[in-house]
């Protein structure tokens, strides 16, 4: 199933005129009922002054129950309250039993009450109902009539087609919403204009991008970028220093591995061919190739351990394990090598989590006593000590060997800078370097001394604790 990117020009215009058609929606219903109330208000003041306009041609004869009312209304009466002829007016005027007095008898007589409270100052009436197939609005004025000769009370019904009342409020609402949607469409084009000129710098970058050579990994330039962009930018040079070190890396490692690999290679194929030649007992020559191979196995080991520090670091951010324990684990790891020299060990540990990789910790761990075991002289001492205060995690381990020059210790941490080249690669110390300064900790190397005499060597690590681990 194919995904589609999310327009953000779509997703604005969406989110913010959605939410602007909805309130139009409201509005414009609102509106239709206020103008509908408004023009019914105007227009029924009108149909109570055509009611009372009949009223005043009503006569009467006859009092009370015996009323008889007389009325001479010409339909021409109510010509002057028809609006253009766009509407139609009826009446009815009949006495308080529903007697027809004068006007249309077909329109049904008035069986409701007078409100508690009218709008007017009348006993006036107002309602809608349905009379020749048409929705008419009918007032209803109770009249009192008197005359010298007589007093009755009439009712008088004026009813009023609706083409007109609805024609205005059509009117009003059509010019409301047309001016809501040039108002959308302002809107629209404001935000197709602002999203296209806030995008403007996201795309240059992207262009730049694109245009940049394979391999180039130069930082993105942050000057006149827009405040919102800079995390971006940021994080973009963050990723690309990262890549730029695994590609150093990398690169480093091709080379290494050619350089580094090519001799023992060689020495092992000049040892086969004089194996084969004969120069050589058959039982000597494979011992002379097992060593090679046990050395170059040792090399590519070890720099495919150097080439994934990098990586195993990038994995290990959330992953908080003892150093104490991976100590221990190498310690006994190491132990046939330990009693092969008959060494006088000394192991004492204390928790102390570290924010690593399990594997960082270990191959710490096998480098550094490693290290120590083939420096100190069969039955000498090895001490390890792991320790966690204010200042972080502390590892100490002590040999009891013949210790560093000077000018040597300040290049072992490189790689391929053995003391001694026929008793290891250079890398075991590189590595341990590698792994501490991924970790953002230390590592010295310190001669021990005893009087004048040099005791031994100190390879002390410091690491930082993981927070809220150490308690």
């Amino acid at each position: 199933m194919t995904v589609h990117p999310v327009s953000l020009r779509r997703y604005l215009l969406a989110g913010i005129l959605l939410p602007v058609g909805a309130v139009i929606l409201v509005s414009a219903v609102s509106l239709y009922r206020q103008t509908l109330q408004a023009v019914n208000t105007a227009y029924d003041r009108t149909l109570l002054a055509s009611a009372k306009s009949i009223g005043e041609q009503l006569e009467v004869r006859g009092f009370d129950e015996h009323a008889v009312l007389r009325a001479t209304v010409p339909y021409s009466a109510l010509e002057a309250f028809e609006a253009d002829l766009q509407t139609r007016m009826y009446y009815r005027v009949s006495d308080l039993h529903g007697q027809l007095v004068s006007g249309f008898g077909d329109l049904p007589f008035w069986h409701g009450r007078i409100p508690p409270q009218p709008p007017y100052a009348a006993l006036v009436d107002f309602y809608d109902t349905s009379f020749r197939d048409n929705q008419v609005r009918v007032a209803v004025l109770l009249q009192p009539v008197a005359t010298p000769n007589g007093r009755g009370m009439a009712v008088i019904q004026v009813a009023e087609t609706l083409e007109l009342r609805r024609r205005l409020t059509r009117r009003v609402l059509s010019d409301f919403l047309l001016q809501q949607v040039g108002l959308v469409a302002v809107i629209a084009l404001v935000v197709v204009v602002v999203v296209q000129g806030a995008t403007r710098p996201v795309r240059r970058l992207s262009n730049e991008l694109q245009d940049r050579p394979e391999g180039d990994l130069t930082p993105l330039p942050a000057a006149g970028a827009p405040r919102e962009l800079l995390p971006l930018v940021d994080a973009t040079n963050q990723v690309m220093t990262r890549l730029a070190l695994l590609l150093d890396n990398q690169k480093r490692f091709v080379r290494d591995t050619s350089h580094q690999l090519r001799t023992p290679l060689a020495v092992l194929k000049a040892q086969v061919q004089s194996a084969l030649r004969g120069d050589v007992e058959p039982r000597q020559a494979l011992l002379e190739i097992n060593d090679t191979v046990e050395r170059a196995t040792v090399l590519a080991n070890q720099m495919l351990a150097l080439a994934k520090v990098e990586q195993v670091r990038q994995q290990s951010e959330d992953q908080v394990n003892d150093l104490a324990e991976a100590v221990r684990a190498m310690a006994l790891e190491l132990a046939p090598l330990i009693a092969d020299k008959d060494i006088d060990f000394e192991i004492e540990t204390v928790a102390a989590p570290v924010r690593a990789h399990e594997w960082m910790l270990r191959e710490l761990s096998r480098n550094l006593l490693h290290n120590a075991v083939k420096h100190t002289p069969a039955g000498g001492a090895l001490s390890v000590r792991v320790e966690a205060g204010e200042t972080g995690a502390v590892l100490v381990v002590s040999d009891s060997g013949t210790g560093l020059p000077e000018e040597l210790r300040s290049r072992l941490f490189q790689p391929f800078s053995a003391g001694d080249v026929r008793s290891g690669s250079g890398l075991g110390l590189a590595i341990c370097h590698e792994i501490v300064r991924a970790l953002g900790g230390t590592i010295q190397l310190e001669n021990r001394a005893n009087g004048t005499h040099t005791a031994g060597l100190d390879a002390t690590v410091r690491l930082p604790l993981a927070e809220n681990a150490a308690a």
